[in-house]
């Protein structure tokens, strides 16, 4: 991570910690043998669990096959990890190119370095891709998944903290985050910081009960839900990046991120309300999911026992001769 703005500005950080702080993790690493398990990419496999197992609930309470968002998911995670990765080496592209760096550090996915907006961006692509391949309509799908992504994020942000990155301005807040580490080029960081990463974990998991709550109160459906979580996430993202210190683009006196928050927030809201007026309520569930209504096919065909065919000449009830046995 490279030395933090407000850090380069006013000299090394050594804040007294009279009181209790939250602690940083001592290391980010174990090994198991050769085999490094890196704590960030147990958050982000986490997240993926959390979002694919509460995604494939409401696919299900809304008629679809409980099968359907693990097998579009297997499309639209790595096209997530690839497009997050793109996202923040294009808009960071001074920490990885230049005099002095080392470009084959842009792989290097396991030090942090994720953009949500290229991951959403991306993902999308392979979800259609999924989508399509499974025949069902990618807004009905990115309803569904859309709480389970904001849970994701909530998980992935705690990566940042074993990796002690991403932190905030300095605060005597009881709730600030003690960092101790010592950058690449010298510079001692020992301080106390807002604890961004748990600020934007805290608002991802509100932004998942918010829609939830707002799905089922006005019946979402069409992308809706998910244009939801995106407005409300982008709020929630536009203050806590006015409190992060690391090394970002300015535009206008604003971070990078928060023009990128403030667009994709107007889009959202655009998008809520053209399509609501255009396709009020939620799809109907034997529309969105062919495998649902083809296992119930199957289902009803392989539950039938079969039954012996009554012999349509009648039983001969004489001896032959007319008269009865």
């Amino acid at each position: 991570m490279p030395v933090p703005v407000w850090v380069r500005e006013h000299g090394s950080v050594d804040i007294a910690m009279d009181i209790a702080y939250i602690p940083s993790p001592s290391r980010g690493v174990l090994y198991l043998g050769p085999i490094p398990l890196r704590a960030y990419a147990f958050c982000i496999i986490i997240g993926v669990v959390v979002a694919v197992w509460l995604g494939s609930k409401r696919w299900v309470a809304r008629g679809g096959a409980k099968h359907t968002v693990g097998d579009i998911a297997v499309w639209a995670v790595p096209f997530g990890l690839v497009g997050g990765r793109l996202y923040h080496v294009i808009t960071d592209h001074q920490l990885y190119f230049g005099d002095g760096k080392n470009p084959w550090k842009a792989f290097a996915i396991w030090e942090g370095g994720l953009g949500i907006w290229g991951a959403i961006a991306f993902g999308a692509v392979g979800a259609w891709i999924g989508c399509r391949r499974r025949g069902v309509p990618l807004p009905a799908y990115a309803d569904a998944i859309a709480p389970g992504i904001a849970l994701a994020q909530a998980c992935g942000r705690w990566g940042n903290w074993f990796n002690q990155e991403l932190y905030g301005k300095p605060t005597t807040l009881p709730w600030g985050l003690e960092i101790h580490k010592v950058e690449s080029d010298g510079t001692v960081i020992d301080g106390v910081f807002h604890p961004t990463f748990l600020y934007e974990s805290l608002w991802c998991i509100g932004v998942a009960l918010l829609v939830i709550w707002a799905d089922r109160r006005f019946t979402l459906g069409h992308g809706r839900a998910f244009a939801v979580y995106v407005a409300a996430y982008t709020v929630g993202r536009f203050w806590i990046e006015y409190l992060r210190i690391d090394e970002a683009h300015h535009i206008l006196g604003l971070r990078l991120n928060d023009w990128t928050s403030i667009l994709v927030f107007i889009g959202a809201v655009v998008y809520l309300v053209i399509v609501g007026k255009k396709h009020p309520g939620r799809e109907a569930p034997d529309s969105i999911d062919p495998a649902a209504h083809g296992d119930e096919v199957t289902q009803s065909v392989d539950d039938k026992v079969d039954t012996p065919v009554a012999d349509a000449t009648p039983e001969r009830t004489d001896n032959g001769s007319g008269t009865p046995a």
